[in-house]
């Protein structure tokens, strides 16, 4: 296995040009306990939320209306092995009154990042990595028979909407599989870039590409934890994984599936990236925290960036207007009050 990603990419793209890749174990599946076939208008996600903290965003986020909530990492703070009180914390979270009527407004579906996955900066080495994912499966509702609950890794793949205006979701695990970082000694940066190491391991490499390849929806929303195209700031990112990296950026180049967004969070702030590539603009969109936020974040390089960074508390939303031709595409990071910081169309 390790061997045959140290090959990667050029394996990889043989593998694409040739469709040999094998199969997923499952293909994207839909929320069960909503109507699959509503179209998507208005997505809303965030990161970073303290159960112990004030749930007072959760009425600013409402008030867009959303057609789903999607989490996109630290979900709660467990940074335990005590899965007790990981599920104590998870009870906590879900017991809110202000999430209780996101939980009756919308579909809820997420992934994780460290400290729900259990500790900080952890990778594939974190002990109860599977008792772990069952409660935050169970957090989200995911029903017993999907296809992430018989698989190891936590990412999954969800429709909604029909015929052209379907969209794509796709939620990567960047934990479970993740090869491990060495700090540096300085802390600044506070790891050495892991030149051979991978973040997403063969299997879920197998499943994105097959997923992207179907391109069956005119939207395609891949979700990560961390940031995938900042390269500048000192924390965990993709780009500490450059062959990862790398790999997807080559897989959306080759598979071009319509309409690609990326949707990130981890880093407490908030921010839009855009990058040209040859099949035009990838925007990700970063959001993060909801209930706390790096306030004194200012001067950080990403040669990406669109407007400006947002330290404030955030949310994010993407609004997908139909009626356009093409598909008009709306990036927003909101925080209290539906107060308006950042917007981008695309």
């Amino acid at each position: 296995m390790k061997n045959t990603f140290l090959l990667f990419p050029l394996c990889f793209l043989f593998a694409l040009s040739c469709n040999t890749a094998k199969k997923p174990e499952a293909a994207a599946h839909t929320v069960a306990t909503q109507n699959p076939t509503q179209n998507i208008q208005t997505i809303a996600f965030g990161s970073c939320n303290k159960a112990n903290k004030p749930q007072d965003i959760w009425a600013a986020i409402l008030q867009n209306q959303p057609d789903l909530w999607v989490w996109l990492g630290d979900n709660i703070y467990g940074d335990t092995e005590d899965m007790e009180l990981m599920k104590a914390k998870y009870d906590r979270q879900k017991g809110h009154a202000e999430y209780q009527a996101l939980l009756k407004a919308c579909p809820v579906v997420g992934i994780w990042d460290d400290h729900d996955y259990g500790a900080n900066d952890a990778g594939k080495e974190y002990g109860p990595k599977k008792e772990s994912k069952a409660l935050m499966l169970d957090f989200l509702d995911v029903p017993k028979e999907a296809p992430v609950r018989k698989r190891e890794g936590a990412y999954q793949a969800y429709t909604f909407g029909s015929g052209a205006q379907k969209v794509k979701l796709l939620l990567l695990d960047a934990r479970y599989f993740r090869d491990n970082l060495e700090p540096t000694k300085s802390g600044k940066p506070r790891y050495y870039p892991n030149k051979k190491g991978d973040i997403l391991g063969d299997a879920q490499w197998r499943w994105l590409e097959s997923e992207l390849r179907a391109n069956e929806a005119a939207v395609h929303i891949i979700c990560s934890g961390i940031q995938i195209l900042p390269e500048e700031h000192m924390f965990e990112k993709w780009a500490n994984f450059p062959i990862a990296r790398g790999g997807l950026l080559k897989m959306l180049a080759l598979l071009k599936p319509n309409r690609p967004v990326l949707l990130s969070g981890d880093r407490h702030i908030g921010e839009i990236s855009v990058m040209n590539t040859n099949n035009g603009l990838l925007t990700e969109i970063t959001s993060s925290g909801l209930t706390h936020s790096y306030e004194a974040a200012s001067g950080e390089a990403n040669r990406y960036r669109k407007g400006d960074l947002v330290s404030q508390r955030n949310f994010g939303l993407l609004r997908i207007d139909w009626t356009k031709t093409p598909i008009q595409l709306t990036a927003e990071l909101r925080g209290l009050d539906n107060v308006l910081y950042e917007k981008f169309e695309f």
